[in-house]
């Protein structure tokens, strides 16, 4: 790996000579900014304000703008000849335990590296001191014009530096927390607990960008001139008031589906639930009877309307009959009172 800083670690009075090697890179997709209306690439231009003429990069210096808009060039020469002791070295102040470290003081990551075989020895004598105490340096070092704040650590065999962020350059978290009081109760932080021992650990390695991964199957399907459909955003209900038993009963549930812990058991359980819900309900034992002693109520209701269409003479005789019908249908003691004594005239009559 390339160097972009050549120095020495300074601890106490030894020196250990090191290179200074990124240990991350930015895998983000970079687009172009271009002309919609041909596709032509929009490129800046440096151009000088007082003559309007566009100027190289060599001819490009530093100013510092004062409040009335006043330039005051910077030279690297000015620069060069500050009192900074660690222009070119990492000076270790102090040996603090890693937790005293605030993660939002974390910045860009390097490696050092040892800048050849004399620096091997006070190089691995630094690492191995450092993985026996448990600690971390804090350290100064300067890097692309100032002086920033660091912390050395072991990583494998090899001593890494964070960039480490000044403490009065961290924002304090005011007017960020809920301005209302609100109460967790007992129950809810079991449930929380519960839901991450089952999501449990994962394996670092494992994870990577899905978004970077569709941006590149996007624009492969395009290179090609494949039609591009448009997926499915699942709905992820932010902003919805929700019940949060509920809701991290749901995600234990799913978590330990996911890990195939207890799914025999839940799916039964959603079974039986689904055959309660389409059981049709079972008609009670008396209305299963032989039709000689009661009938149904269809039955009784047609004997009864032909009896009495025999028996009418007169429309009079045929409106109280009728009448009576219907009050045989409606009437369950009158029905079957009726269909016993009319069922033997129907019999006499054949």
């Amino acid at each position: 790996m390339r160097s972009i800083w050549n120095g020495a670690i300074s601890f106490g009075l030894v020196s250990i000579p090191i290179k200074l090697v990124n240990a991350t890179e930015n895998h983000s997709i970079h687009f172009r900014q271009i002309h919609l209306a041909d596709g032509g690439r929009i490129r800046y231009r440096k151009v000088c304000e007082l003559d309007e003429e566009e100027v190289s990069g060599g001819e490009i210096g530093k100013a510092y703008e004062d409040a009335d808009g006043t330039m005051i060039p910077i030279t690297d020469e000015d620069l060069a000849q500050l009192p900074l002791p660690t222009a070119k070295t990492i000076e270790i102040v102090a040996f603090v335990p890693a937790d005293e470290i605030d993660p939002l003081q974390m910045d860009a990551a390097y490696y050092l590296s040892a800048n050849g075989v004399p620096a091997a020895k006070p190089y691995t004598l630094l690492r191995e001191a450092l993985k026996r105490s448990n600690k971390v340096a804090v350290a100064k070092y300067a890097l692309r014009g100032r002086e920033r704040l660091g912390m050395l650590r072991v990583v494998d065999d090899v001593i890494a530096m964070h960039g480490l962020l000044w403490p009065d350059e961290i924002r304090a978290p005011e007017g960020v927390a809920p301005d209302s009081d609100v109460t967790v109760r007992d129950a809810e932080l079991d449930l929380a607990d519960a839901l991450m021992d089952t999501l449990g650990e994962v394996d670092m390695d494992s994870l990577h960008d899905d978004y970077r991964e569709a941006v590149e199957e996007l624009i492969a399907a395009k290179a090609s001139g494949e039609a591009v459909q448009p997926s499915e955003s699942e709905d992820s209900g932010g902003g919805k008031v929700i019940d949060l038993i509920a809701a991290l009963e749901s995600s234990v549930r799913a978590a330990k589906k996911s890990r195939g812990e207890g799914a025999g058991k839940a799916e039964s359980e959603e079974d039986e639930e689904d055959m309660a819900d389409v059981h049709p309900i079972k008609k009670k034992t008396q209305q299963k009877s032989t039709p000689k002693s009661t009938g149904t109520k269809k039955s009784t209701a047609s004997t009864a309307k032909k009896t009495t269409q025999k028996k009418t003479t007169t429309k009079s005789t045929s409106s109280k009959g009728s009448s009576s019908a219907k009050k045989q249908t409606s009437s369950g003691s009158r029905s079957t009172t009726k269909k016993k004594t009319a069922a033997p005239r129907k019999r006499a009559s054949a």
